[in-house]
């Protein structure tokens, strides 16, 4: 089946964020996501999904096990499960990006013990 953003399930999260499911199966989970400038997610981790973060559009910066990675367009970072992690967009234009997940992390995030990076 072919997927794109005008047919998949939409969600809004975050502050003006958004994702689209393009594939929720039992295994795997792709999302393509929107944060606009000045956004940034909850620092947190996954106890059981592994996740890899791979940017279309813009620029992201992801906090990792106590560094600071910034990505740019065809760049990508994988985050090992267990893993505190915090995704912001401290760039001037809306970041674009792929996060899949294995298995998917819906009803697997808790919150992470700081430092959390409080703004992008």
């Amino acid at each position: 089946m072919i997927v794109n953003l005008e047919h998949a399930q939409h969600y809004r999260w975050g502050d003006g964020c958004d994702g689209w499911h393009l594939l929720a199966s039992p295994t795997l989970s792709v999302i393509r996501e929107r944060m606009p400038p000045g956004t940034a997610e909850i620092r947190h981790r996954h106890e059981r999904a592994q996740q890899f973060f791979q940017v279309l559009a813009g620029t992201l910066t992801i906090a990792l096990d106590g560094a600071m990675h910034t990505l740019a367009p065809e760049q990508g970072l994988h985050v090992p499960a267990g893993i505190a992690h915090q995704v912001l967009n401290r760039s001037a234009d809306d970041a674009h990006f792929l996060v899949i997940s294995e298995p998917p992390s819906h009803g697997d995030r808790e919150p992470a013990p700081l430092p959390e990076v409080l703004s992008a």
